[in-house]
């Protein structure tokens, strides 16, 4: 029989430490999937994407583009970055609650107008403020 430690730990198993950024913003259940990004994008976690019609891949949401991308639809999980002329796959959020104060967006898009797109895909925008427990 094994001993363990005074953390619950098996000897000789080890635990990378889980450092928070505060782009989740509660306990809705998190949808992921991998995506396509589109060319000459460079996404970091937490940006707002939307989908191009024409060629299926995904772009940082623009609210005055005209091409599909308008309609933002997912969250970057980790940064991606593409070069001209190429495409990469990333993970990103479908569904969950985000902290607007973490998540990266184009200047077109305020809070207030990207809460509203975002919540028929289930995504949730939050403040920290909207979180806080009274």
């Amino acid at each position: 029989m094994s001993e363990t430690n005074t953390y619950g730990f098996y000897p000789g198993t080890a635990q990378a430490t889980f450092v928070p950024d505060q782009l989740i913003a509660g306990n809705e259940k998190l949808v992921t999937d991998d995506i396509t990004i589109g060319a000459s994008q460079t996404l970091v976690r937490g940006s707002v994407v939307g989908l191009v019609t024409a060629t299926g891949q995904y772009v940082l949401s623009v609210a005055s583009a005209t091409d599909g991308s308008q309609i933002p639809s997912a969250i970057m999980v980790d940064a991606v970055t593409t070069a001209a002329g190429a495409t990469a796959t990333g993970p990103a959020y479908l569904k969950g609650e985000f902290n607007s104060n973490y998540m990266s967006f184009d200047t077109s898009w305020t809070v207030a107008t990207l809460k509203a797109a975002l919540r028929p895909f289930a995504i949730f925008v939050k403040t920290s403020l909207s979180n806080a427990i009274v």
